[in-house]
């Protein structure tokens, strides 16, 4: 072993005296290290000193380029009692400067700052304040160096001006102002390579990125605060991760979101990255509360000695009182009042109702309000014959009022737990104006909307939630598609039709999941539609024309369906739809769940024009399940599999409602009413996902299992073999092998596998499936038998489970209870199926064997010989032939 090293002695260097430092923020980003460095061309004497720690970014380049190149100082070596005078760049907060804190107040000290944050209770007051509101710190410097005419070198320029793009986005954030624009003019005037500036901003995402990326998408939740939403999102990493303002940037840029605050837990510590697009919420003063700080519009903040449970709540807890309601009463009112006097008739007011499209009159004597009268009231009364009788025999004389200066939270609690039409807003018992439903709802929602309890479908439907998906088609769809779906837009607008692209493809284009069923909804003739695109292109048309639908094949096999848009209702429950023409919006309310109602148009004019009704992105981001309607499971009980299917295969949740239409659904029997091959249909679906035993399972626990057939019964033993069979096709699926298979038959044989034969062929019969997975379902329990006393060869082998398609015998494989039955069925498909004689016929005419019946014998004991191993070779093989059939060979050859 050898000997401990001998503590040598080091002689104490004497500390350097720095009279004047620059310093900035912990954890330095770009901005603070080019705002330092241009201060040093101000204050050429003073020393420039990081607080604490850096971005990696920086860190990076610190440690590679700027620390060999500027008078950098480490934070140890600087003793505070010899500072006479602190420069503070891009902050101006105590709590993040580390231990320049000490400094503040301090007797016989200068503070010079120059910073572009906003205020904050936590500011040191300086002796210079140079303080402006630009989009970096950066740019507050520069112009003093423009000013004061003080050259910088191309590298100078470079890493200042690498502040300013860094700070502000490149200037795509909405903190950047011309001050910004201009110092980066300049700089790159003095020199600046944005070459270098490019390869210093660009973060390569690795993959722990890509996985934390990931989860900020997936544990995403929204919050409705004062109008504003607001999404809180959060990750937890054993080890600390770089870079997590940058995804939370991508995370904001990929979901088009206004506002986020993402929470990561790493190692021992929790982050917090806060962004805001709007005025309404000041990312800075939430980061400030957590001993952060930032901008309004971006901000951050570390989390120390709390859990991230804690700091979630202590974060919403903060939102509840640091958000700005968005708009006041008066702010969000419609004026002026439409309003009608009590003495006049109700012919008069319905002629009013009409006239401004309204649903609702205000009644007004002498400027009070008086109550108010609702289009249902006046038509009632006209269609009774009452339509001369005056307004106030029938007006509504309860009714709420808020004043112009009322929050938005009064408003929706009067309007909500009121179940308010109307809300008019009254100073000194005068209307100024009114609150509809429909003001409120575009509020809450973000966007114009008229729901569909305020609007008159005659007048035309309203668009709800508008947002163009051009570029994310484009992003996660193939070119070849992309092409197609405008050229349908190109024909619609020949015909003067609208097209949609509608269904389960863009519900996948949002969950990010590879899906070409492409489903066409035309508001005009679909079947037309389809024609005109099949005389221009190489694709013929199947039509129906009961259903007004269509389907587009081309050469290479690929299908476009197309409908006319279409409203369906049924005559009793479980019965075949009756189709009548509609609009879109009618045609979507017809489909099963929510998020399979949205549609993106496909006219050039609004090519990408996402449209959703019914709430369809709130659903899918929530991952909700929710039906249209209460008696959607009534129409169609199929929608009930597909509910679990959908359920299990998207990771989402039944909705509370949903699930208990489901529930009844189920114990009123309504499946009994549907033809069987309905059912097997929406089963078969099921059965072919990629792992269907915990739909399955799903099934189960509701009593859908029933419906396929009373007498299956999902024991343990049923759902090992299940597990079971779901391996064995993962096995098969790893070989490679080029045979195609429906693996959906073997969960089938296992989901009924108690079945006897006789019970297995009658239900097969009733679901109108294939008579032939009966028999083979019937002879495969013998080979079963055959397989555990089997004790021959290769070729034997091979001739007693040829017969068999490969779903049998992978299904038998499952079942197999000992290791050897496995081996065997394994062997077959990996040695012995698709093997053949190595000679053709050519060569066996060659060596004198006359064509003929013979030729089949020679051929299944060439393959016999090599399947038993006795032949290796083509030469082996021939030399076999003429052993064993010599005597039919021709002497002549």
């Amino acid at each position: 072993m050898a000997e401990p090293a001998k503590k040598r002695n080091k002689k104490k260097q004497p500390q350097k005296i720095h009279e004047e430092v620059i310093t900035t923020h912990i954890n330095a980003d770009f901005d603070a290290l080019s705002s330092m460095l241009a201060a040093s061309k101000l204050y050429p004497d003073a020393t420039l000193v990081f607080p604490g720690s850096q971005e990696k970014n920086l860190r990076n380049f610190f440690i590679n380029s700027v620390s060999y190149l500027f008078n950098f100082a480490k934070v140890r070596q600087v003793d505070l009692d010899h500072i006479k005078r602190l420069i503070l760049v891009d902050t101006r907060q105590k709590s993040r400067i580390g231990k320049f804190a000490r400094l503040a107040g301090k007797n016989g000290v200068e503070i010079h700052i120059y910073d572009h944050h906003p205020d904050s209770s936590d500011d040191i007051h300086g002796d210079v304040e140079v303080v402006r509101k630009t989009g970096s710190a950066t740019a507050i410097l520069t112009r003093l160096l423009r000013e004061k005419k003080i050259p910088v070198s191309p590298e100078e320029a470079t890493i200042m001006c690498t502040g300013i793009h860094e700070d502000t986005g490149s200037f795509t954030f909405g903190s950047t102002t011309s001050e910004d624009y201009e110092a980066a003019a300049w700089l790159a005037r003095q020199g600046a390579d944005h070459n270098i500036i490019s390869d210093m901003l660009t973060r390569e995402l690795t993959t722990e990125h890509l996985w934390l990326l990931n989860d900020l998408t997936r544990s995403a939740t929204t919050r409705v605060i004062n109008g504003v939403e607001v999404v809180i999102t959060k990750v937890i990493t054993d080890e600390y991760i770089a870079d997590f303002a940058v995804l939370v940037h991508k995370f904001i840029e990929m979901e088009t979101l206004n506002v986020v605050f993402a929470l990561a837990q790493m190692a021992d510590r929790i982050y917090l990255v806060a962004r805001s697009r709007i005025d309404e919420v000041n990312s800075a003063e939430i980061a400030q509360a957590f001993g952060g700080g930032g901008h309004p519009q971006a901000a951050s903040a570390t989390i120390k000695n709390q859990t991230l449970i804690q700091a979630e709540r202590s974060l919403n807890a903060l939102l509840d009182t640091q958000i700005r309601p968005a708009k006041r009463a008066q702010d969000m009112m419609s004026s002026p009042v439409i309003d009608i006097s009590s003495n006049e008739t109700l012919k008069r007011a319905a002629h009013l109702m009409t006239r401004y499209n309204i649903n609702v009159l205000l009644v007004v004597d002498d400027d009070i309000l008086q109550g108010y009268i609702t289009r249902q009231i006046v038509e009632k009364a006209i269609f009774l014959g009452l339509s001369n009788l005056k307004v106030n025999e029938y007006m509504h004389i309860e009714f709420s009022t808020v004043h112009p200066d009322a929050l938005l939270k009064e408003i929706q609690e009067l309007i909500i737990r009121g179940k308010l039409r109307i809300l008019p807003v009254v100073e000194n018992k005068k209307p100024l104006g009114v609150i509809t439903r429909t003001d409120l709802l575009s509020i809450l929602v973000g966007s114009p909307v008229v729901p569909e309890f305020l609007h008159d479908p005659k007048k035309g439907a309203s668009i709800v939630r508008k947002k163009n998906m051009a570029g994310t088609m484009k992003e996660r769809l193939p070119e070849s598609l992309i092409k197609l779906l405008k050229e349908f837009g190109h024909i619609a607008d020949m015909l003067g039709y609208n097209a949609y692209l509608v269904g389960g493809l863009v519900r996948d284009v949002f969950l990010k999941h590879k899906n070409l069923d492409v489903d066409i909804v035309i508001e005009g003739d679909g079947i037309k539609f389809a024609q005109e695109f099949a005389r221009n292109h190489e694709a013929r048309v199947r039509s129906h024309r009961k259903f007004g639908t269509a389907v587009l094949i081309f050469p290479d096999g690929f299908k476009v369906d197309v409908a006319t848009a279409r409203i369906e209702y049924y005559e009793s429950p479980g019965a075949p739809p009756i189709v009548e023409t509609s609009s879109l919006k009618l045609d979507l309310y017809r489909r099963d769940f929510t998020i399979n109602t949205l549609a993106i148009k496909l006219n050039k004019k609004h090519y990408g024009t996402l449209i959703d009704y019914f709430g369809a992105q709130k659903d899918i981001k929530e991952k909700v399940l929710r039906v249209l309607h209460n008696l959607s499971f009534v129409e169609d009980p199929t929608r009930m599999l597909r509910a679990v299917r959908f359920e299990q295969r998207f990771g989402f949740k039944i909705g509370k409602l949903t699930l208990a239409l489901l529930k009844n659904a189920a114990k009123m029997n309504w499946v009994e009413t549907l033809a069987s091959h309905r059912i097997f249909l929406e089963l078969k679906f099921i059965l072919k996902e990629q792992d269907p035993s915990s739909t399955i399972k799903r099934m189960n626990k509701l009593k859908l299992l029933k419906f396929i057939s009373p007498d299956i019964k999902l024991t343990e033993n049923i759902q090992d073999l299940l597990e079971e069979i779901n391996k064995v096709i993962a096995w098969y699926n790893l070989l490679y092998l080029e045979e195609p298979f429906e693996p959906w038959k073997l969960y089938w044989y296992g989901l009924t596998s108690q079945f006897d034969a006789k019970a297995f062929k009658k239900l097969t019969k009733d679901m109108g499936i294939n008579r032939k997975m009966a028999l083979l379902r019937k002879s495969g329990d013998s080979l079963l038998n055959s397989l555990f006393k089997f004790d021959g060869t290769n070729y034997q082998l091979y001739t007693l489970l040829l017969p068999y398609d490969t779903e049998t015998l992978l299904y038998l494989m499952a079942r197999a209870k000992t290791e050897k039955m496995r081996r065997l069925i394994s062997f077959f498909f990996t040695k012995l199926k698709g093997k053949k004689a190595l000679v053709d016929g050519k060569e066996l005419l060659q060596i004198g064997l006359k064509s003929g019946p013979v030729f089949r014998e020679v051929f299944d004991s060439l393959l016999e010989a090599r399947l038993n191993n006795l032949t290796k070779t083509r030469d082996d093989e021939i030399r076999f032939v003429k052993n064993k059939f010599g005597d039919l060979l021709d002497p002549s050859d």
